[in-house]
């Protein structure tokens, strides 16, 4: 087989030695050469497909360490994403109409992504303004992991009175008289949460294909080619991977997903890595679908949640046996595992842990880490490292480094996480978002923390000794994220033998003003040599236009996170209803939300 595709004239990022090249050639989904644009272009044959990529940057494609990339694309169709919205005006506006287009029985759901720093009014939006706008539909709004708001109508369509008792581990709030307020309180964990927003109606099989097959098109938007699902509450194996698993089947995935498996049975959890080990294969799959392991929750137990609002948790005494129990299993296995961990109290106990075991069943070549690591120490990251773990780092402080300010003090968090000190002591690092439900998605969001160490709300959180350069950076979110998938050398770099997987991006990442890389998003997207994302410069070369979502769906008129030109679909529908090509069907709609369809469409 011949050259598939060279793709020349371009500042393309290799991750290698020299650092930038001009053209590269894609053979068998793969990078057959690299270099200068005419050594490269002589290659070409009768059959290869040239694209010239106007001197754009382009870089390897972003691989998010740590995203709910399975549970968030049943449900992305379903949420109104205030990811990016720039005032609280504008989210209660987007509220509003959508409350007002979204039919019985279903509810406007607004899950994670946003916080009150990033809007111009620096506050949250008031139970009162909820009801205000929408006074009949029941609507969530989950703010991080702390609390949600729900209206009078979701307060009805849940079944919560005067008379329900506060679940363990969550409160009701209530007024003088006893009756839910509408605001659900984490304390100290997200269980009330979890299991509200699972009480609401979900869609259909072939509209939740749709609505991944969305989600991971505004991933490919933002220059994600690969995600390390972290599994999830209320994320069953195999029964909620039925979707997924059948997008792998018809050829659909536009993002390389490796999945772990999280236990959902307190006090069982040992029996369901068991059952696991036992019925499945590490590794099970291919390159674009695959089995990672275990986690990111492995016992109950050990759930650290990081909520800066309430004080540290005290972890259960059985903490100690109930984990090593599962470790001795999946290290017997040889089955890698990942733990969500964020205080340094709490990993010195599972650290403890881990070395007990490792004394017996080495952990030697397992591809074991933390997950998050806000606060640990230098000497437990030696311990990571004497183990052959790695820890990775997502960008959850820049939604809640205000609260960990306000808690901990400023001193405290000039190294949450101490990234560059993970990297000098020679633990594997991969970054990522821990998206849907907290942080954003946008790993642009994520670079930028990385480099700037500011929150979204602005906040210098980092001094410039625990920030990252941007080559730095960049190489955390795709060679660093490639060793946490046991593809260290496969993925992550745009040279010989690579992954053909690598984003154009609409501006230069690496001399743009800092305060811009968070405003970056691709305008070509290419995974496996094939493109599965373009727009603006590159829209003849757009893949088929996905099936559209449900007309009353938010993605369906907001699309995902916010947009600077085109912050909802309204002047869009305006647009084409005055085109030639008449009113917009459904069809139509969401071509103009994808950026697919006419060229009136694209943004």
């Amino acid at each position: 087989m011949g050259i598939f595709r060279i793709f020349h004239n371009g500042k393309i990022a290799t991750n290698s030695k020299p650092y930038f090249a001009e053209a590269i050639a894609v053979e068998d989904g793969k990078i057959s050469s690299v270099g200068r644009n005419p050594e490269v272009l002589r290659l070409k044959n009768s059959d290869t497909e040239t694209i010239d990529l106007r001197g754009q940057t382009v870089i390897p494609g972003l691989n998010d360490s740590h995203l709910h990339i399975i549970r968030g694309g049943l449900h992305f169709n379903l949420e109104l994403r205030w990811d990016g919205v720039p005032s609280l005006a504008d989210a209660l506006r987007m509220l509003k109409e959508q409350a007002a287009r979204t039919p019985a029985p279903q509810w406007v759901r607004v899950v994670g992504g946003w916080n009150e720093f990033q809007f111009a009014e620096r506050r949250m939006p008031t139970l009162e303004e909820i009801n205000a706008v929408a006074p009949e539909t029941p609507v969530f709004v989950l703010h991080l992991y702390d609390r949600a708001f729900l209206n009078a109508a979701a307060l009805r369509a849940v079944g919560y009175t005067k008379d329900t008792p506060n679940p363990p581990g969550g409160e009701i709030q209530r007024d003088k008289q006893g009756n839910p307020t509408g605001m659900l309180i984490a304390r100290p964990n997200a269980g009330v949460l979890y299991s509200t927003l699972a009480k609401g109606p979900v869609l259909p099989f072939e509209d939740q294909l749709i609505s991944t097959r969305h989600f991971m098109r505004e991933m490919n938007r933002l220059g994600v080619t690969s995600a390390i699902d972290a599994g999830g509450g209320f994320q069953n194996y195999p029964d909620d991977y039925g979707v997924i698993t059948e997008l792998h089947r018809r050829n659909q995935m536009t993002v390389r997903v490796a999945y772990n498996l999280f236990t959902q049975r307190p006090k069982h959890e040992l029996d369901d890595f068991k059952r696991w080990t036992g019925s499945t294969k590490l590794h099970q799959g291919d390159s674009t679908f695959r089995l990672n392991g275990a986690g990111e929750m492995l016992v109950f137990s050990a759930a650290d949640f990081e909520d800066f609002l309430e004080p540290r948790p005290d972890l259960n005494r059985v903490l100690e046996s109930e984990l090593e129990a599962v470790i001795r299993h999946l290290a017997a296995a040889h089955w890698p595992f990942r733990l969500h961990a964020t205080y340094n109290e709490s990993i010195e106990r599972f650290l403890n842990v881990f070395e007990k075991v490792n004394a017996d069943i080495p952990f030697n070549g397992m591809h074991w880490f933390l997950d998050h690591a806000e606060t640990i120490s230098d000497r437990n990251i030696e311990r990571v490292v004497a183990l052959s773990g790695g820890i990775a780092v997502q960008h959850r402080m820049a939604y809640q480094g205000e609260y960990f300010v306000d808690r901990y003090g400023a001193d405290a968090a000039r190294r949450t996480p101490p990234i560059r000190r993970m990297l000098d002591l020679g633990c594997p690092v991969g970054a990522g978002t821990d998206a849907t439900r907290v942080a954003s998605f946008n790993p642009f969001v994520s670079l930028y923390w990385l480099v700037t160490g500011k929150t979204v709300g602005g906040l210098e959180l980092y001094p410039e000794k625990n920030r990252l350069t941007r080559e730095e950076a960049l190489r955390l979110y795709t060679q660093g994220s490639s060793w946490f998938s046991t593809e260290d050398g496969a993925k992550g770099g745009l040279y010989e033998g690579q992954m053909a997987d690598f984003a154009v991006l609409t501006n230069d990442y690496f001399k743009i003003p800092a305060e811009e890389i968070k405003n970056l998003e691709s305008q070509l997207t290419v995974v496996g040599g094939e493109v599965v994302h373009a727009n603006h410069d590159f829209q003849s070369l757009a893949p088929p236009p996905l099936p559209a979502a449900l007309d009353w769906a938010p993605t369906a008129h907001y699309g995902g996170y916010h947009r600077v030109d085109a912050t909802a679909a309204r002047p869009l529908i305006h647009h084409c209803e005055g085109h030639p090509h008449g009113t917009p069907n459904r069809q139509k709609l969401g071509e103009a939300i994808w950026g697919l369809g006419c060229d009136c469409f694209a943004f």
